[in-house]
């Protein structure tokens, strides 16, 4: 009789890529990468002013594109999303000072959805050769969107205007703000190219030698550039000097409360003038050949009110120089924020009403609706501001000398056609009271410094209450005054009239970088139908 034994099945014994994830290490893994991505905005966020830790911008892009590398679109539109609020949360925290949360919170969300778009084609070129110079190319894309819509755009937080200091920033004279935004972001997807090709050769011993030299080209060559178009920065006369006078006369109080003051704010700015007059008689400082008073600096309507008119015209007087005066002003039933060009001799003159308002400041989108959800945010904004539609540059004393009021310093076109137009140096006047001593001055300050180098010209900035500066063509400070005080700058500058790349080529480096975004993102999105259609045959 022949036994026959019987096995018992074992377990069946699973290869380590098979065996269960634990519950928390799944959680790990989608936390890591939400944390990592929002703490690398964060990041971004502190190498802008008025910290001069610009270089932090490169490790924060670097861990973006380790967080978005091979991903799906879906989970690229979360990441992109936290890494924007991240950045822009304490960014345009500014923006709530006076008037709540709310205001700021709604911007916030709704220019990280800009981000979380941008991030979801990031995740897409990733799998692309040279994908360093997509990834880039796709953020200025963004920015170039963000600068456009919604209300005629919001380009607060462009990457160039946390490069003041930086050894990029020549580059902003070679294709302006979105070439030196450009440089900055391919050198972090550079970063992060490399190191991720050095982490794959130690692991399998095998050189990839094109990838290699594509990451080492993002990361090098964008420092190369901007090395090389330093000889594109210069601060020498070209067409003598002429010697500027920038008035601070502060506010009484800040915040939005300083429009109940507009008489005081008037006596301020004609009192620092007057002053400045008497230090030039005891020949303390060198005489003005024209003065620059700041944005609101005469809210009341000189045209209207005599005795307004009465104030600045003595101020003129005294000093003996014309001054560029910043008013409010109704003219045939419309609001204007102007620039009023005043001679001492034959009052006032020429105008420049400011073409880039400011939604949600100087005019409400959507009155109606918002008043329907919030009628105190309808009250803050009371008339709105019209819009001029031509450059502001006034012939001062023989000077050129372009306009470009507050925010518009933001805008690439109403800095650039105030050069077209003829100006040998440029003045952002401006009103920075509403915002208390927020980083906000220090970021619009920035944006001057980078400003001076695209265009090769010396930028003044004269404010309410600070921080007035006199820049130089190569984007130093020469002169800058504190906040919250009177005060004066007098300073001789050069004139410039020869126009940098930036200047004559206008919007076609931008236009070429969208461009580039576009042929990009279309190639991964071909190739990713290709292989579909290929899995599925």
């Amino acid at each position: 009789m022949t036994v026959t034994a019987t096995s018992v099945d074992e377990p069946e014994q699973l290869e380590p890529q098979d065996r269960p994830v634990p519950r928390v290490l799944r959680t790990a893994r989608r936390l890591v990468p939400a944390a990592a991505a929002a703490l690398s905005g964060v990041l971004l966020y502190v190498s802008f002013p008025p910290r001069t830790l610009w270089w932090l911008a490169l490790p924060a892009f670097a861990v973006l594109a380790w967080c978005l590398h091979g991903r799906t679109w879906k989970a690229a539109l979360g990441l992109g999303y936290l890494f924007g609020l991240g950045f822009l949360l304490p960014l345009l925290v500014w923006t709530g000072v006076e008037v709540g949360p709310g205001p700021w919170l709604a911007l916030v969300v709704i220019e990280a959805v800009y981000v979380a778009l941008v991030g979801a084609g990031i995740a897409a070129v990733s799998k692309l050769p040279g994908r360093p110079l997509w990834a880039a190319a796709l953020w200025i894309a963004g920015e170039a969107a963000r600068a456009r819509v919604p209300f005629g755009g919001f380009p607060w937080g462009k990457i160039a205007f946390g490069q003041a200091d930086g050894v990029f920033l020549p580059l902003a004279a070679v294709g302006g703000t979105p070439v030196l935004g450009f440089a900055v972001v391919l050198c972090g997807f550079g970063l992060y190219e490399t190191v991720r090709q050095a982490v794959e050769v130690r692991r399998t011993r095998v050189v990839r030698r094109g990838a290699a030299a594509v990451a080492l080209l993002a990361l090098v060559l964008p420092v190369a550039a901007a090395l090389a178009a330093r000889t594109l920065v210069s601060d020498r006369a070209e067409d003598g000097t002429a010697t500027v006078a920038v008035i601070q006369g502060n506010v009484p109080r800040a915040g939005l409360d300083f429009n109940s003051q507009r008489r005081a704010v008037l006596d301020h700015h004609a009192r620092e003038t007057e002053r400045l007059a008497a230090r030039v008689e005891a020949g303390e400082v060198a005489r003005p050949d024209f003065v620059l008073w700041p944005e609101n600096s005469s809210d009341i309507d000189p045209f209207r009110n005599s005795d307004a008119y009465a104030v600045i015209d003595e101020a003129a007087k005294a000093i003996g120089a014309p001054v560029s005066v910043g008013g409010v002003v109704q003219r045939d039933g419309r609001l204007y924020n102007e620039q009023i060009l005043w001679d001492p001799v034959k009052g006032p003159g020429a105008t420049y009403d400011k073409r880039q308002v400011q939604p949600f400041g100087e005019y409400l989108p959507m009155r109606s609706l918002i008043g329907a959800i919030n009628e105190n945010w309808t009250s803050m904004v009371g008339q709105d501001f019209s819009r001029g539609d031509e450059p502001g540059v006034f012939t001062m004393a023989g000077t050129e000398v372009g306009l470009a009021t507050c925010y518009e310093a933001a805008f690439d076109w109403a800095v650039r056609d105030t050069v077209t137009s003829g100006a040998q140096i440029i003045s952002v006047p401006s009103n920075n009271a509403t915002f208390d001593r927020s980083e906000m001055t220090y970021q619009q300050l920035a944006m001057s410094r980078v400003r001076a180098v695209e265009h090769s010209r010396t930028v003044t900035v004269p404010v309410t209450s600070g921080v007035s500066a006199v820049i130089m063509p190569d984007g130093r400070i020469t002169q800058r005054t504190g906040m919250f005080v009177a005060d004066s700058l007098v300073q001789e500058v050069p004139l410039r009239s020869s126009e940098t790349p930036a200047t004559r080529l206008g919007i076609l480096p931008e236009m070429l970088l969208v461009l580039v975004a576009a042929g990009g993102l279309g190639w991964a999105v071909s190739s990713a139908v290709r292989a579909r259609r290929t899995g599925s045959l």
